[in-house]
């Protein structure tokens, strides 16, 4: 694969690569072969940050270079979380117009898609959901709003996502659930961890 390595203070490298499935790619790789002395691996959109229990050498840098250019096959599939999720939010129609179906069809195909956690950002416990078919990407709002509810389930572009606590944003608001999507005395804190599976289970 064709990526970029920088240092990133004392004990870490960030790694750049092309996309999404690259990310997905160098994740799989480094959790099946991690670098010596390898504590954490932070997926982005299209960087991981690779963090050591040392000083990174010539040779780490190396040794990313020349990983796979596909996923490991051998990696254990992500655990599988069903997310409950009443689909009333105040944008379902309008996604389900630019989608070209009905609300019937809309909430049925959001449940019956398997999605994965790429990765985390945005706020603590907030988890990019990939894996929607195309023609299920939707803009975002032309105006954001300024206060979004904790446990909106949202749209935007390629991702879905659920808000863990109240904040602005201009995803489109298809639904709610009532799962606890981050607690700090939970371990993982994060409901949603890069790699897990996620279902849309309809409720209501």
């Amino acid at each position: 694969m064709e990526l970029t390595v920088l240092p990133c203070g004392d004990r870490a490298l960030l790694v750049e690569v092309a996309d999404g499935a690259a990310v997905e790619a160098l994740r799989s790789a480094l959790e099946r072969s991690p670098l010596p002395g390898q504590r954490e691996l932070v997926p982005a959109a299209r960087t991981v940050l690779v963090l050591l229990d040392r000083q990174p050498t010539d040779l780490d840098v190396g040794v990313l270079r020349r990983l796979p250019a596909g996923p490991a096959g051998d990696v254990p599939e992500g655990a599988l979380v069903e997310l409950p999720v009443l689909f009333d939010g105040p944008d379902l129609a309008d996604v389900a117009a630019l989608t070209g179906r009905d609300v019937t069809a809309l909430v049925r195909d959001l449940s019956a898609v398997e999605l994965t956690v790429a990765f985390g950002g945005f706020a603590p416990g907030f988890a990019y959901l990939t894996g929607l078919p195309a023609d299920l990407h939707v803009p975002r709002r032309d105006t954001p709003r300024t206060r979004v509810p904790a446990g909106s389930v949202g749209l935007a572009g390629p991702y879905a996502g659920a808000y863990p606590r109240a904040s602005p944003g201009g995803w489109q608001l298809v639904g709610r659930t009532d799962a606890v999507l981050f607690d700090v005395d939970r371990d993982p804190p994060a409901l949603l961890v890069p790699g897990t599976r996620v279902r849309l289970r309809e409720v209501g």
